[in-house]
C-alpha cells in the first residue's frame, strides 16, 4: 500500500517524462529500469506520471528495487482504467493532463526525459518553455537512448539559427547518452535565473 510523500521524499526528487509504450524497442524500457536504479542509488527520489507499463512501469520497477521512492500524478480517469501503478510509495490523483504536468514540475528539483511520444514530447518541451521564461529554474536532461532525441536537437538548434530563440537557450538542457550519466549532468547543470527574461523575446 502506498504512503504520502514526505518533506524528506521531495528534498532531492527529480520528474521524470517518460512512455507508456509496451511495444517499442527494449532497449527503451531497459534504460528507464536503469535510470530507476540509478536514482535509488543516488538516493533520489523520482516524480513521474503514475503508470505501470513500459518505460514508465520500467523506471518505477527499477526504483523501488532498489529501496527508491516513487510518486506517481495520475489522472483520475487513468486510475478509473486501472492504468495506474499499485506498488509506488505514493500515487496521488489529480483531475486531468494540464494539472497532472504542473504537479510533477512544482514538486520537483530537476526535470528528466526519456523517449517517449507526444505526451511526454509535450513535458519535455512545455518544461523548456517555462526555463525560457525564468519561471522553471531547475535542470533539464535528456536521456538520449538510441539517439532518439537527436532529431529533436537538431530542430532547437536550427530555432536558434533561425533566431527564435537566443544561442544562451542551448544552455538550458543537457543531454546524456545513459542513464548512468544522469547524476552528473545533474550535478554539473549551467545555473540558471530569472534573469533569463531578459533575453527571452530573443
Amino acid at each position: 500500500m502506498s504512503s504520502p510523500a514526505t518533506d524528506r521524499d521531495l528534498e532531492r526528487a527529480v520528474c521524470v517524462y517518460c512512455a507508456s509504450s509496451g511495444v517499442s524497442h527494449p532497449e527503451y524500457r531497459a534504460a528507464a529500469h536503469r535510470l530507476g536504479e540509478v536514482l535509488a542509488r543516488a538516493g533520489v527520489a523520482i516524480i513521474y506520471g503514475g503508470g505501470a507499463v513500459g518505460s514508465m512501469g520500467a523506471l518505477a520497477d527499477g526504483a523501488l528495487a532498489h529501496g527508491g521512492r516513487v510518486i506517481g500524478i495520475l489522472p483520475r480517469f487513468m486510475a478509473e482504467l486501472e492504468w495506474g501503478h499499485k506498488g509506488l510509495t505514493d500515487l496521488q490523483l489529480v483531475e486531468d493532463m494540464r494539472t497532472r504536468k504542473h504537479t510533477m514540475l512544482t514538486l520537483s528539483k530537476a526535470a528528466i526525459a526519456l523517449p517517449g511520444g507526444s505526451g511526454t514530447l509535450e513535458e519535455l518541451l512545455e518544461a523548456i518553455t517555462l526555463k525560457r521564461l525564468g519561471l522553471y529554474l531547475n535542470p533539464i536532461v535528456l536521456v538520449n537512448t538510441r539517439g532518439y532525441f537527436t532529431p529533436l536537437l537538431r530542430m532547437l538548434a536550427q530555432a536558434v539559427e533561425e533566431r527564435f530563440m537566443d544561442e544562451r537557450h542551448l544552455l538550458m538542457w543537457q543531454v546524456v547518452a545513459t542513464p548512468e550519466e544522469v547524476p552528473g549532468a545533474l550535478a554539473n547543470a549551467p545555473a540558471w535565473s530569472t534573469d533569463a527574461r531578459s533575453f527571452a523575446a530573443v
